[in-house]
């Protein structure tokens, strides 16, 4: 997306010190957005957003915990002191902590959920109250997975949070349409990032079961995130847009 239509808007994107999340904010911001880059690593985030002001665009890193709430208002009170409003907030922020379901702790159930559901949640709804106070309205994202669709091995708690995920989307359209907020999710499949590529094999399993042939880019993704949260998607509020090449349409189990 090469043109300016985020020009004048602010958004606030979570964990987008590397991967779909910073794609997701670089694209925001060449298109015209100023852009509040969260990441609970500091070294991470400092990084990505002077890559970004390299590259021309409007950047402010924010390290801290996307899942706690004083933070979640100082990402909000920022983006209006330093851009003058609120207009796009996309919870990106996610956390997987692989497990069997038998012997899955207590203490990994409450960090996805923390994190996850906590999170995107608060992020939303601190969001919100501030574009209410704007009366402009506004644009909220969820980032979902497949695995909220579809069943993956050692991920029950992870996919019942994305599954949570888009049944909040649904759930807020009641509450803030009135408002001209639109509400979606993003629901990734297998995607190349610097984490996914540690594993040697994952391109070559992801490009064998998938119907597209290769697992998405980040770019791909991203690509969805910007249709939704533009000018272009005003009318489209309570909705999943699913990333995945076709996966979920044959559901090959990658074991």
């Amino acid at each position: 997306m090469t043109t300016k239509k985020f020009t004048g808007k602010t958004a606030i994107i979570t964990g987008a010190g590397q991967g779909i999340g910073f794609e997701i904010a670089k694209q925001l911001a060449l298109a015209g957005a100023s852009i509040i880059l969260n990441d609970i690593n500091d070294a991470l985030a400092q990084k990505a957003a002077g890559m970004i002001t390299e590259e021309g665009g409007s950047c402010l890193a924010m390290a801290g915990d996307a899942s706690d709430l004083n933070f979640i208002q100082q990402m909000v009170d920022t983006a209006v002191l330093q851009f003058g409003g609120l207009d796009i907030a996309i919870a990106n922020a996610g956390i997987t902590l692989f497990g069997g379901f038998l012997t899955y702790p207590a203490a990994s159930l409450q960090s996805v959920m923390n994190l996850n559901l906590q999170g995107s949640f608060f992020l939303a709804q601190k969001a919100a109250n501030q574009m209410i106070k704007q009366q402009s309205g506004g644009r909220l994202l969820f980032m979902s997975s497949v695995t909220g669709h579809q069943a993956h091995q050692d991920l029950v708690a992870y996919g019942m949070t994305k599954a949570a995920l888009e049944m909040l989307a649904k759930g807020l359209v009641v509450e803030l349409s009135p408002y001209q907020i639109t509400v979606n999710t993003v629901a990734p499949g297998a995607t190349l990032t610097e984490r996914t590529l540690e594993d040697a094999e994952y391109k070559n399993t992801w490009s064998r079961i998938t119907p597209m042939g290769r697992p998405a880019t980040v770019a791909d993704v991203a690509h969805a995130v910007l249709f939704l949260v533009s000018p272009d998607a005003g009318h489209i509020t309570g909705q999943n847009l699913i990333v995945d090449g076709g996966w979920t349409a044959v559901s090959t189990s990658p074991y």
